[in-house]
Order: C-alpha cells, then structure tokens, then sequence
C-alpha cells in the first residue's frame, strides 16, 4: 500500500485489490462503523466521527451497488491494456489479471535538448523533432500490431508516462477502438521497460482511496 497527500486535503492511498477488504475493516475499527454512499467513480464511506474514505472504482472494474459488492468487483480477474510511452521509449502489454500474457518495449534515440545557439540550435532542434516523430510512429505502430487486436478482450486501456506522448499514439485513427477504452488514470512511470510494464499491471489494478480524517 502506498500513501502520499491529496490536493485539498486528506491524502492518498492505493491498495491491493485483494487487501480492500481488510482496508475497509480497519477503517471501521478505527472511526466507526461508516455509512455508504454511491458515487459515479466508486463508494463514499463516512465514519460516525467524521473521517471518510473515497474509494475509486480501478479501469475496467464493473460499478458496485454496494462495499461487498465493490470488494467482489475491483478483485475480479480483467483483461487491461497498458500503454506506457516517454519520449523515445514505449511498451505496449496485455494483462489477464495480475500476468503479463502480451508485451513488447521498444526503444529509439531522441536527443536531449542543447544549449548551442544560433544555427546550430536550429540544426539540433530539426533533428530531436524528426526522432521524436520517428519514435512515435514506431510506437504507434507496435500498438496497432499488439494491442489493438485485443482491443475486444479488454475491459480498460491503462496508459502511463508522458501525456503527450501518450495522446499522440492514440490520436491514430487506427486505434480509435482503444481510445475509447483509455481509462482516465495515468500512471506515473519511469522510462518504459519490462519490469517497468510488469509493476504498472499492480499499479493499473490497484485500488485509489482519498482519506479524510476527522477535522
């Protein structure tokens, strides 16, 4: 479980799926058995002492009317799309609930950015802009090959890293399909790589509860 401050107030904790129940348990024990309320992202859980949980309905987990129906939902096996690009890095992977059952990371080299003036600036700038375009045909084309033929298996489409990057693979029209699976999530991750593709698949999952404690 991770924890880190909320903007506004209150903070931030992801959790395990599989460790929500327990989570909730500890809540109740803590301030009180809580009152819930259905929201349009997930379940409101309000403690007779004032603190509240906002537990956030993880991509492609089915709405719950309910906590334990919302416990039963969020640990249910899925099929995810992962999408993680930065710069000149991208990988691209299908998970069957906590495997790995399709991946590919491809590099290409996108030059940093100098401080050189005049000309020579220009020349430097010329060449970043046609890598950086390189790299994202490549990566728009590895999503095509890889992911957009499961595109009717997955129930979300979990991307991660640079925005832009992200947002100009998507904006093919080819994978149209996928955009509109794109889960509203980002994950934050370093340059894509294997294991990196590997760890996002328990951050995709993970389970986002804003806590508010008694004021």
């Amino acid at each position: 479980m991770s924890s880190r401050p909320a903007a506004g107030g209150g903070r931030w904790v992801e959790v395990d799926p599989a460790r929500v129940a327990r989570w909730t348990e500890g809540f109740a024990d803590r301030h009180g058995p809580p009152t819930t309320t259905v929201l349009g992202y997930g379940l409101l859980l309000t403690a007779p002492d004032g603190a509240s949980a906002e537990l956030h309905t993880p991509p492609g987990a089915r709405p719950a009317p309910d906590l334990p129906g919302f416990v039963g939902a969020v640990a249910a096996p899925r099929r995810l799309g992962l999408l993680l690009a930065r710069k000149g890095a991208v990988a691209v992977g299908v998970a069957a609930g906590d495997d790995l059952v399709v991946s590919k990371v491809d590099t290409r080299y996108v030059q940093g950015r100098t401080a050189a003036g005049g000309w020579s600036q220009q020349r430097f700038a010329r060449r970043r802009d046609n890598q950086a375009k390189a790299a994202l045909g490549d990566a728009t084309e590895l999503a095509v090959r890889l992911l957009l033929p499961e595109a009717s298996t997955l129930a979300a489409l979990v991307c991660g890293g640079d925005r832009r990057a992200v947002d100009g693979v998507l904006a093919d029209r080819r994978l149209a399909p996928l955009a509109a699976l794109r889960a509203e999530r980002l994950l934050d991750v370093p340059e894509p790589r294997h294991a990196v593709l590997v760890a996002a698949i328990a951050a995709a999952r993970a389970v986002r509860i804003l806590v508010r404690d008694p004021t």
